[in-house]
């Protein structure tokens, strides 16, 4: 799989009509530009902003990037690369941050990627529950990249250039769950009871090459009878998903993400945090 594929927009990441022209090109600018149009639904403290709850329950289940810059365009009339007070940004997850740098990166020319895995920097001893944008540096390197690590964050690295043990992609922490060397119990969302081990981890794997394969997904994304809350793990299971961990080009995960136990179902179940379970018919592939 070349750069060309991840230069290419997908349904989830096409910017529609806006303008690209006005873009800046740099990486580090448009991380920039996108960390002053979303704030992140949990931060409302951070930015003494007292969130609606309409925004708090329904911006982040917006799916696609054009459904993101239409919630922005109502919320005012400022330019894009102009940041915005909290009132007027898009109230998103991890994954929306990524979701519009990855974007807007593609549109500029850089090839660019949705990263899903785990990060050591918002909780002592867990791999907390994260997406990040992946992309192509001038040097030829894969790069991740946090839009949501912002000023009120203090972490020891560029969030330009995040390091591989600060955030692992979900492979590399199944991995070491898989050795002992990682207590799976230690892995997901630290804020809910219960969202954490091994079965999470594999769902973060599934979505992680999903992403890979153009297929951007909710965080909270699922299908039966897998990735359902706690779900026990067949011997099936788990060589499926040690098989995508090992996997090491794009090649193979191109043909690991055409097995049935991998790929992603043309209707699947959002089990959305705060408007329940509903059934979703993704986009033709």
């Amino acid at each position: 799989m070349s750069d060309d594929f991840f230069l290419r927009q997908t349904p989830y990441s096409d910017p529609g009509e806006l303008d690209t022209t006005v873009l800046p090109r740099e990486p580090r600018r448009l991380a920039a530009m996108v960390r002053g149009l979303i704030i992140h639904r949990g931060e409302g403290g951070l930015f003494g902003y007292a969130m609606p709850e309409e925004r708090l329950y329904h911006d982040a289940e917006s799916r696609y990037v054009t459904e993101i810059l239409r919630l922005l365009r109502e919320r005012g009339g400022t330019p894009l690369t102009e940041r915005r007070a909290p009132g007027g940004r898009f109230v998103g997850t991890c994954r929306d941050f990524s979701l519009l740098l990855c974007s807007l990166l593609r549109a500029t020319g850089t090839p660019a990627r949705l990263r899903c895995g785990f990060a050591t920097y918002f909780a002592d001893g867990w791999y907390e529950d994260h997406w990040v944008t992946e992309y192509r540096a001038p040097d030829g390197r894969w790069r991740l990249a946090d839009a949501q690590v912002h000023d009120g964050y203090d972490v020891p690295f560029d969030p330009l250039d995040v390091e591989r043990d600060a955030f692992l992609v979900a492979g590399d922490v199944w991995r070491a769950c898989r050795q002992g060397r990682v207590d799976p119990r230690t892995c997901g969302f630290s804020a809910v009871e219960g969202l954490h081990g091994l079965w999470f981890v594999r769902g973060n794997v599934l979505r992680d090459l999903a992403a890979l394969n153009g297929v951007e997904l909710l965080p909270w994304d699922g299908w039966d009878p897998w990735l359902r809350k706690g779900a026990p793990l067949t011997e099936d299971d788990l060589a499926a998903a040690d098989a995508v961990a090992a996997a090491r080009s794009e090649d193979e995960r191109r043909r690991l993400f055409t097995d049935p136990r991998l790929t992603v179902p043309a209707e699947i179940t959002s089990y959305a945090p705060y408007l329940g379970d509903r059934r979703v018919t993704l986009p033709v592939r």
